[in-house]
């Protein structure tokens, strides 16, 4: 995997990039839909490339490994052939999964023992299994395992956790030299900088993936509970150390706001299901703000959709009609929400790199940033 730096903002951190992997290029910054289960929630493979024009999606090893299970994706020819998505596929490790448990979970020197939240039976997550398990789903960007720490976590808690993740990493990374990849493509590993809301931490966590040769870097750990205050203040401790010429992902983040201000921050690659979840909720991201889609207010609104929006649904159909549709609670509902808030998400990240190479990235971010805020 390759990434090219081509242009970093004028008074900013902003970057514009392009990642080469085994399955296509990936322009940056970008933004990854969610497919947890190996679909993206309610949309057609078609629309994401097509409409959405989505680059790259995301897997999660935890529900992929679960169900329909790894034999099953391994006879497939790997994820790829199993879902029929042809561009480039990052699996998430099932770190936070496995944190999002609580109970149901133990963690200890040798790894994660847990409960499925399906069936209830016991299973067990170590750093050697979680590479096995990415070999065997294929994905051509794949995660270190890692605990993912509360956002209210004491210090001591926090550091005796980074620590645990540190030697996790290290056997990740003892087991891929030791493994290959299945299906004919390379498949790179991203170590995640842990660390919680403590700059040391946080600056001791960037300086020890660094000392380990990789093709990108992860900050995980964030928007799990923390305040954005504190959000943005460990990126902007995070990003300085990693290196320049690889690309930076900030885990499961987050909001249109979110995203600019990160990308102003040198962030390149962001997922978050915000787009799918608050769609299938009726909260549409637009590019002058939120609209709640329940509100009275639409119920004769004949208007489309979002005169300004990218994607078919936009115009294909009314506010007045989507709020019948999700108030009725209609399949078809959900899915036109969440394509029209995926298609916004992946016009923002393109919107943003094409004023990075501008040069006008600042003023535009602090333009969108206000009108984002509003509801509408």
């Amino acid at each position: 995997m390759d990434f090219t730096l081509h242009h970093q903002a004028v008074n900013s951190s902003a970057r514009a990039g392009t990642l080469e992997t085994g399955h296509g290029k990936i322009e940056t910054p970008i933004f990854m839909p969610v497919g947890t289960a190996g679909s993206v929630k309610g949309i057609h493979v078609k629309d994401l490339h097509e409409d959405i024009q989505a680059q790259i999606i995301l897997g999660n090893t935890y529900h992929l490994y679960l169900r329909p299970g790894t034999a099953i994706i391994e006879e497939a020819g790997g994820l790829h052939k199993f879902n029929g998505w042809n561009g480039p596929i990052l699996t998430d490790s099932g770190g936070y999964q496995v944190f999002s448990l609580g109970d149901i979970r133990k963690l200890t020197e040798e790894g994660a023992k847990f409960q499925s939240h399906i069936d209830g039976s016991r299973h067990l997550f170590t750093p050697e299994s979680v590479i096995d398990i990415q070999r065997k789903i294929g994905a051509d960007i794949i995660m270190a395992f890692d605990e993912c720490t509360p956002g209210d976590a004491e210090y001591d808690y926090a550091k005796k956790s980074l620590e645990l993740t540190q030697r996790w990493l290290d056997r990740c990374v003892n087991q891929m030299e030791k493994t290959n990849p299945l299906y004919g493509h390379g498949q790179s590993l991203f170590p995640i900088v842990q660390g919680a809301v403590y700059p040391d931490l946080r600056e001791a966590a960037a300086k020890f993936v660094t000392n380990i040769p990789s093709d990108g870097y992860a900050i995980g750990g964030l928007s799990v509970g923390e305040t954005e205050k504190d959000m943005y203040a460990m990126i902007e401790v995070v990003t300085p150390i990693l290196p320049k010429e690889k690309p930076r992902y900030l885990m499961g983040v987050g909001t249109p706001i979110n995203i600019l201000q990160a990308i102003d921050r040198g962030i390149d690659m962001f997922d978050c299901v915000m787009p799918t979840r608050n769609g299938r909720n009726g909260m549409l991201f637009t590019k002058n703000g939120l609209i709640n889609i329940k509100n009275r207010k639409w119920a004769d609104d004949f208007s489309p959709i979002d005169a300004d929006g990218t994607s078919f649904v936009d115009t294909q159909y009314s506010k007045a009609f989507l709020r019948h549709l999700i108030v009725s609670n209609e399949m078809l509902g959900s899915q036109i929400a969440s394509q029209h808030n995926l298609a916004f998400y992946l016009w923002l990240v393109k919107e943003a790199r094409k004023q990075i190479l501008a040069n006008t990235f600042k003023d535009w971010k602090e333009e969108m940033v206000q009108k984002l805020g509003n509801r509408l």
